[in-house]
């Protein structure tokens, strides 16, 4: 999606957001199937000295509590959205440092694997890293991500400026 494009989603989504629902609209990513929508949430009120363990649980409970609560509002700017933009929107909260995410799209890809490219994940499989070799795919897919998150972010900023370039060729 190009800068111009990603920046009216979230305007749109800035607009169209129930008051008060997030504190701070963090983050919106897009794909071809799925909006994510995360934004901050305040933290709970904990009393001095509580251990991190007792924290953690406090935050995990209020993005859960959150969740709950607005699910009827996030669901009406989902079908909307939906209908406008034409792709599924997951949500997500930010609370405390700690991320939620709240029902997001698991797309099936399909790829065609030679033999040694099975064999790795039949090894994850076999070793319990994975159930299957679509969760095995999976695993290696975020492993890459994690490992590579620079080169991704370098790789996805040429390919916008690949978008803009041809929306201002001859044919546009």
């Amino acid at each position: 999606m190009i800068t111009s494009e990603q920046e009216a989603l979230r305007g749109w989504f800035t607009g169209r957001l129930p008051e008060g629902l997030y504190s701070e609209l963090v983050e919106i990513t897009v794909d071809r199937e799925e909006i994510t929508v995360i934004g901050r949430i305040p933290p709970p009120e904990l009393a001095d000295g509580v251990s991190e363990a007792e924290r953690e649980a406090a935050v995990e409970g209020r993005i859960a509590e959150f969740r709950e609560r607005t699910r009827e509002s996030r669901m009406a700017v989902a079908r909307e959205a939906e209908r406008r933009y034409g792709r599924k929107v997951s949500w997500g909260a930010e609370c405390d440092g700690l991320r939620g995410l709240f029902t997001t799209v698991s797309a099936p890809v399909m790829t065609r694997l030679r033999q040694p490219e099975r064999q790795v994940l039949d090894t994850l499989v076999e070793a319990g890293v994975a159930r299957s070799r679509s969760e095995a795919l999976g695993w290696c897919v975020r492993l890459v991500q994690k490992h590579s998150e620079s080169w991704l972010d370098e790789l996805r900023d040429s390919l916008e400026n690949v978008r803009r370039l041809r929306a201002q060729g001859p044919d546009a």
